[in-house]
């Protein structure tokens, strides 16, 4: 596996299908490698920046009740 991905490659790895999700977490602060006319992200940075954004969700009974 590639350490940079293209923004197509981000989007399957991150598992989201809309290119507005990744400019949503693009302007969060998932850094972009700029190279010339190509534009990357690390897989790293993408570990890094969704690590950052993880938190703890108390079930509520909603959930607890789909599960």
């Amino acid at each position: 596996m590639t350490e940079y991905f293209s923004f197509k490659e981000a989007m399957k790895y991150l598992g989201v299908k809309s290119h507005k999700t990744l400019n949503y977490y693009i302007k969060l602060g998932l850094p972009v490698v700029i190279a010339g006319n190509s534009k990357r992200i690390s897989k790293t940075a993408i570990d890094e920046f969704m690590k950052s954004h993880t938190v703890t969700v108390h079930p509520t009974k909603e959930m607890v009740n789909n599960e």
